[in-house]
């Protein structure tokens, strides 16, 4: 009976990545990123194009470093307060080696660039989650008990 670290191993960045990636352009204003990370229902955005990815806006830069700064967001652009290290990933990745790099650098989220450092994808941290806890034998067996219990409420 194969188990979730064989899946892991064996499964492919592609495999769970979001292939529709949304970027903001490096002279937007925070307020403009912040928009659109809440229109979008996300907490990071790319910074530039599929071809030059500049850096990353996370809800924790505008946090961190508006907010808590007193910058103004109407007038800060978004590559000043950007997170400008980024760690990425390929296609064609392990999940596993994936998983590592963003325990190793403490990052929720990882663009996907092809061999030409294009930006091809998104992984992150939730798209992981969701993935490990429907293929998990154990979370799905303990699911499929409590449904079943007559007292269980759904």
């Amino acid at each position: 009976m194969p188990d979730a670290s064989d899946s892991k191993a064996s499964m492919k960045v592609r495999d769970l990545m979001s292939a529709h990636v949304e970027f903001i352009e490096p002279e937007a204003s925070v307020q403009d990123a912040a928009a659109l990370m809440g229109e979008l229902d996300v907490s990071a955005l790319p910074v530039g194009t599929a071809d030059a990815l500049k850096a990353v806006i996370t809800d924790r830069d505008i946090l961190y470093r508006v907010v808590a700064e007193g910058l103004e967001p109407r007038r800060t652009p978004v590559l000043e307060v950007a997170t400008r290290q980024i760690f990425t990933c390929g296609p064609d990745d392990t999940l596993e080696s994936a998983m590592d790099l963003m325990a190793s650098q403490n990052v929720r989220r990882l663009p996907v660039v092809n061999d030409a450092q294009r930006v091809v994808g998104w992984l992150t941290l939730s798209d992981i989650s969701r993935h490990l806890l429907v293929e998990s034998e154990v979370v799905q067996r303990a699911l499929s008990q409590i449904a079943q219990r007559p007292d269980a409420r759904l």
